[in-house]
């Protein structure tokens, strides 16, 4: 039987052109809302169609495009082909997969509401969305998460099929939301089986 393969290739950010060095920051280091250092991702998966985004399917019922639809607020760089993500959106799309088995309808995730790069407009502080692991949803099936009563109805099933994922309270202001589900899986980082080695990353620190 032929070895089914995951599609896209693998490509270490340090390695990338200077443009796409300075959008995504592989390696660096951010300060997240309380000062704590968190290292972005080195490892991504190169998206190199529009169409290819549209047809691959992370997860079931989860294509890639639906986790990297942004506007003019992303880094010019970002907002065509070929295009980077950090290797760990395949766990959101799966944990996302497992929500909507649990709701038992579509879950549509917003515009920038899934990966963000460091060099997006909105991204403040180290936003999980810049690791891929975070997603804002603002509908579930036919009920558009608009209201404190939708969003703490789908928050409390994302924390009973999602118990190791954080899910943000309705409310204002930092740490809350008011008009969609925010789930993240934390800063997550995916080291594929066949990237580099981090001997190799450390030598080069090192010169």
């Amino acid at each position: 039987m032929k070895e089914l393969r995951f599609p896209l290739r693998i490509v270490d950010g340090r390695r990338l052109a200077e443009p796409y060095r300075q959008a995504l920051k592989p390696g660096a280091l951010l300060a997240d809302e309380e000062g704590r250092g968190r290292r972005l991702p080195r490892f991504f998966y190169e998206v190199d169609s529009k169409l290819t985004a549209e047809e691959l399917e992370l997860a079931p019922n989860f294509e890639l495009h639906e986790f990297i639809q942004t506007d003019v607020r992303e880094a010019a760089v970002l907002r065509g082909y070929p295009r980077y993500v950090p290797c760990a959106l395949v766990l959101l799309a799966g944990a996302l997969s497992i929500f909507r088995d649990k709701v038992g309808a579509k879950v549509y995730v917003a515009a920038n509401g899934g990966y963000r790069s460091p060099g997006h407009q909105r991204s403040r502080a180290a936003s999980t969305h810049c690791w891929g692991t975070a997603a804002n949803v603002y509908q579930v099936g036919d009920e558009l998460l608009d209201s404190p009563e939708k969003i703490e109805k789908y928050r409390e099933i994302a924390l009973q099929s999602l118990p190791h994922v954080n899910v943000r309270a309705y409310g204002h202001g930092p740490g809350f939301t008011d008009d969609h589900l925010h789930l993240d899986l934390g800063y997550v980082t995916v080291v594929p089986r066949e990237a580099a080695g981090e001997e190799e990353w450390a030598r080069e620190d090192a010169i």
